[in-house]
């Protein structure tokens, strides 16, 4: 059985022709989805520069023709197969068939076989500029229904299931069905009625959970799963009022209207400099205004450090040096293990070049070195080289195997994923202590208390 779909793939705003197909042919071609490149397969092009020649073919075509290319660049067929009915090479096989029957072969293209999910699917990329550059492929009516009649066929003929379309009487009918209730509004439901029991501790909400039918799972963030679910959902991920820290402390409040619920939270600004924008010409009217603001910041600020247990300037000043530092270190590690995972990749495919053409480099020095010989095989003693001047710029004294590089990577992936879940909450952190602290300072200026030794402490206890 496979389910198939054409995608029409469009040059993105903001980047070149060039970048947009090398990023969607990268993509198909990742080495950690199609088993170190293995299930990889193309007519009329070669996999490793098949984005360039499908941007010359665009430009030979614009010169031909007189016409532009026009917004769909390429377009890509996806062909998934139902999990345990197919090995990777039959496919591969299948997907090329597929292509050169839907194309006619007059469009060159690559396919891509993934076997990184249960599914094994295929990812195929043709040119939208036919061989002869005079021409593109028409996006027929009804072309991915005539796609799915090739696939089926294909299928059959291999042997595979092949979806069964119901008869009309059979098929649901999608006018007045309600729609049902996600999981997520499910759990906030139940804790609707969880938090009338006042959990006091974890073990306790856990327990409440339990007797509803959930599943617990406890860690850094209590995680729940009820029936039907296939993985935990935290309960920091249900939005205000449903978090842990919500409802263990009485915060958490009942209502039904799920807008409510994920509203985001207040935020306080930077207070305004009054006098500043008065030089700059504002008047009487924008001053009050300013004032105002001003006060309903600073109350903001005053409700922030209250929330936070801040009780003293040096605290508050700690408090934004400490987040940003941590935001720092996260930023680091994030772009370290992105560094290195570029490194990996570069490395991979150098080292399976290399092992690929090894044999051919011993033939040309068997051969003394002939120019004749080196034409012959130009393309794969140039990426001989390649391999051989990145080994020794690394400085590389034995050359790594694959497999040990397919281990590090995932550790820096799992490093990167770790790193990258409190990315964005030490942001918010490192943005909200270093607006207050800047809104603290201002006030001080502003009141002239800072310069007083003798109010110092007075100060403090006022926030």
């Amino acid at each position: 059985m496979a389910a198939t779909r054409l995608i029409a793939l469009h040059q993105n705003r903001g980047k070149t022709l060039a970048k947009c197909l090398a990023d969607r042919v990268n993509y198909a071609e990742n080495l950690d989805k199609t088993g170190e490149g293995i299930y990889i397969r193309s007519y009329k092009c070669d996999p490793r520069t098949a984005s360039e020649e499908f941007l010359l073919s665009k430009r030979v075509y614009t010169q031909k023709t007189g016409r532009e290319y026009g917004d769909v660049i390429a377009y890509q067929i996806r062909q998934s197969f139902k999990p345990g009915e197919i090995t990777p090479e039959e496919a591969n096989r299948i997907g090329y068939e597929l292509a050169m029957s839907f194309t006619k072969g007059k469009h060159a293209f690559i396919v891509a076989t993934h076997t990184d999910r249960a599914h094994i699917h295929n990812h195929v990329i043709f040119n939208s500029t036919n061989l002869d550059c005079d021409g593109k492929f028409k996006n027929f009516f009804l072309s991915g229904r005539a796609l799915q009649r090739l696939s089926d066929i294909l299928c059959l003929e291999n042997g595979l299931s092949v979806i069964k379309p119901l008869p009309y009487s059979e098929r649901e009918k999608y006018a007045g069905i309600h729609r049902s209730k996600t999981f997520r509004e499910r759990i906030r439901e139940d804790l609707d009625e969880i938090i009338l029991n006042h959990p006091s501790t974890v073990e306790e909400l856990a327990a409440l959970l339990q007797q509803k039918g959930y599943q617990c799972k406890s860690g850094k963030y209590l995680s729940v799963r009820g029936e039907g679910q296939q993985r935990f959902i935290r309960l920091q991920s249900l939005g205000a009022g449903y978090r842990e820290e919500d409802i263990l402390s009485g915060r958490s409040g009942i209502s039904s209207d799920y807008k409510s619920r994920t509203k985001p939270e207040k935020k306080f600004s930077l207070v305004i400099d009054i006098q500043k924008k008065l030089t700059e010409g504002k008047g009487k009217g924008y001053e009050q205004w300013a004032k105002r603001f001003n006060a309903k910041q600073m109350a903001e600020v005053l409700l922030f450090l209250q929330d936070e247990h801040i009780d003293s300037y040096e605290e508050l000043v700690q408090r934004a040096e400490n987040a940003s530092a941590h935001y720092r270190d996260l930023s680091d590690e994030i772009k370290a293990c992105e560094k290195r995972m570029d490194e990996i990749s570069i490395l991979r495919r150098h080292i399976i070049n290399y092992v690929k053409t090894k044999d051919i480099y011993a033939e040309y020095r068997q051969h003394g070195y002939s120019k004749k010989f080196f034409e012959a095989h130009r393309e794969e003693l140039t990426l001989h080289k390649a391999a051989k001047e990145a080994f020794s710029q690394l400085d590389l004294q034995k050359i790594p195997k694959i497999r040990e590089l397919n281990v590090e990577y995932q550790e820096l992936l799992a490093r990167k994923k770790a790193a990258y879940s409190e990315y964005h909450q030490a942001k918010d952190a490192m943005k909200k202590y270093t607006l207050a602290r800047r809104n603290v300072e201002s006030f001080l200026e502003i009141g002239g208390e800072q310069a007083e030794p003798g109010k110092e402490k007075k100060t403090e206890k006022t926030y």
